[in-house]
């Protein structure tokens, strides 16, 4: 009776771990990815990187459409901290993020993993009016700047106050989206704001007070995936992680900028806007994937503002953070480990 009590135990638990390996290895009906961002008027089209052109070419629908498997692009006009929102409700499986909100949304104890690199090295546009007397940063002190509380435009607004010797105290922060920031410059209900400059300018509303060109400025952003999708789907993620690899490598072609600022034109940011804030260097340096030393040391120079600002309680160990094996894989099985440079805490190519 027991050695038969036995044997039926073991066959249940056998059964069990078939059950269990059987759920762990099939694919998810979809794939959910947040792009924190939304096009004008809420649009459901962003622009600005490599991952929106992943959207916007279908190459992940093309990847997954023999296995029947849905790609669901949700776009948030509330940007990173909608996505953090998303993602506590079970609504998530990958976005792309920018610093502070996947800063935040880690201290409050949401489980992701960063993947790659998704956004950096952009020019950093300080935009007034065009009537504005301001001649330099800090004669915003005390004046109304708008920016997107919550989302890494805050990083960089907390960084170029800095180099001034102001902080967010000093100014009257008004929390807007991209496009309604554009509309309040030329209504001139806003002295500054973070923007691209150049169809405000064309259209003689705005003007640029500077133009910021150091690396360590400009905004950061991640693709990230939920941690509990990536135990559950691992073959999932990596499929996922090379088509965007593949991706970055085609829209890191010089051959393809034109094509590419076409796409995101979509969105409702001009087409101008794009040329001009892409120009005078190599795309692919600002489409790489990498995880190197310099997207870690801003992540880590981020969590230290957002203490410093208070805005986060629990302090964010990013050495745990990182997940590179799916990028190490992907760049191995597409032939591109010195494809993309690596660059220093500095910003620049070792």
């Amino acid at each position: 009776m027991k050695i038969s009590q036995r044997l039926t135990a073991t066959l249940l638990a056998l059964s069990a771990l078939g059950l269990s390996l059987s759920v762990q290895a099939a694919n998810p009906k979809e794939i959910r990815i947040s792009m924190s961002s939304a096009g004008e008027g809420g649009k459901p089209k962003v622009g600005g990187g490599y991952i929106a052109t992943v959207h916007l070419r279908g190459v992940l629908e093309e990847e997954f459409k023999k296995d029947g498997i849905k790609v669901n692009w949700l776009f948030f006009p509330g940007a990173g901290p909608a996505t953090n929102e998303a993602l506590a409700n079970g609504k998530v499986d990958f976005a792309a993020q920018g610093d502070l909100p996947s800063i935040v949304g880690r201290s409050t104890g949401l489980k992701t993993k960063l993947l790659l690199s998704s956004g950096r090295f952009g020019p950093v546009h300080v935009v007034v009016p065009a009537d504005s007397t301001a001649k330099t940063i800090a004669d915003l002190k005390g004046k109304k700047i708008s920016n997107f509380k919550g989302t890494n435009g805050q990083i960089t607004l907390n960084r170029v106050l800095a180099r001034h010797g102001l902080s967010e105290k000093d100014v009257r922060i008004i929390s807007q989206d991209t496009y309604s920031a554009r509309a309040a410059l030329a209504t001139k209900d806003i002295d500054a704001t973070l923007v691209s400059p150049w169809s405000l300018e064309a259209r003689g509303v705005a003007k640029r007070l500077t133009t910021i060109n150091d690396r360590t400025v400009a905004p950061l952003s991640s693709f990230w995936v939920n941690e509990s999708f990536e135990k559950q789907y691992p073959e999932v993620v990596q499929r996922v992680v090379t088509t965007l690899v593949k991706q970055a490598h085609w829209s890191s072609q010089e051959a393809n900028r034109t094509a590419q600022y076409k796409l995101w034109s979509q969105s409702g940011t001009p087409l101008l806007d794009y040329q001009k804030d892409w120009a005078g260097g190599a795309i692919k340096e600002r489409m790489t994937p990498l995880l190197d030393e310099f997207h870690r040391t801003q992540m880590n120079d981020a969590v230290r503002i957002a203490k410093d600002a208070r805005l986060i309680r629990r302090d964010v160990d990013t050495a745990t953070w990182y997940e590179p094996k799916y990028l190490n894989n992907a760049l191995k099985d597409l032939n591109l480990q010195n494809y993309w440079p690596q660059f220093n805490a500095k910003g620049q190519a070792k």
